[in-house]
């Protein structure tokens, strides 16, 4: 006698009770190919049949969720020893590099802060301050040839105020830029002693305008139906 080739271990659906709910609705399958399926028990899958569950669970459809092929469904109704894979799902892009995550409300300022290395720290390539800030290349470039196409409201202004990177990081990208291209760094002391203090207070105002910006206005009675 040959032996059965081992079932291949495969993901678990999401919600696999919520699931097997839907399978058990929907669908002609034994409840042994269910239980296979969402990896439970077939108990289960019987008390969810029975209506006999201790809770009572929304249906999950696995094909709209993208786990579940209505062809390995088919297949199931076809042959009741069949058991259903699972679909691969999109792998997972874990980021180690690139541009950073910029909040919304403080998007707008990157030309602004862009400007400001342009003008201030030339030595630094396109390439370092689309890392430091979160941008492309292309907007970089075109902000330094001035074909941008909202260059006549940008402003130069410190990313560190703006809160687009931290002092430490921006000193330090400063610091290597310089060296690599044979320049003594200019120490910024337009702040004097208190600069970190200031920063630190401008940082804080910026991000409670932002958070002001982005919070979802309540509406009342008076605001709705107010005459102008």
């Amino acid at each position: 006698m040959a032996n059965s080739p081992k079932p291949v271990k495969q993901a678990q659906p999401l919600m696999p009770h919520a699931t097997a709910t839907w399978l058990v609705e929907n669908t002609g399958l034994t409840f042994a190919q269910i239980a296979a399926f969402c990896q439970i028990h077939v108990l289960e899958v019987q008390a969810i049949a029975d209506e006999t569950a201790a809770t009572k669970l929304t249906p999950r459809d696995p094909v709209r969720a993208g786990e579940l092929a209505m062809a390995e469904i088919e297949k199931g109704h076809g042959d009741p020893a069949y058991r259903l894979r699972i679909s691969p799902g999109p792998a997972q892009v874990r980021r180690t590099s690139g541009p950073r995550y910029t909040p919304l409300a403080k998007r707008q300022d990157k030309p602004d802060g862009i400007a400001w290395i342009i003008k201030h720290h030339p030595e630094i390539t396109d390439a370092q301050i689309s890392k430091l800030i979160g941008t492309t290349k292309t907007t970089i470039a075109a902000i330094r040839n001035r074909e941008h196409w909202n260059i006549a409201n940008i402003t130069p202004k410190d990313p560190v105020t703006l809160g687009l990177c931290a002092q430490r990081e921006l000193d330090a990208l400063v610091a290597a830029a310089a060296k690599k291209a044979g320049v003594q760094p200019q120490e910024d002391g337009r702040l004097g002693a208190d600069r970190d203090a200031i920063l630190a207070e401008l940082r804080a105002e910026r991000d409670a305008q932002g958070a002001e910006a982005e919070a979802p206005r309540e509406h009342t009675a008076e605001s709705l139906f107010r005459q102008p």
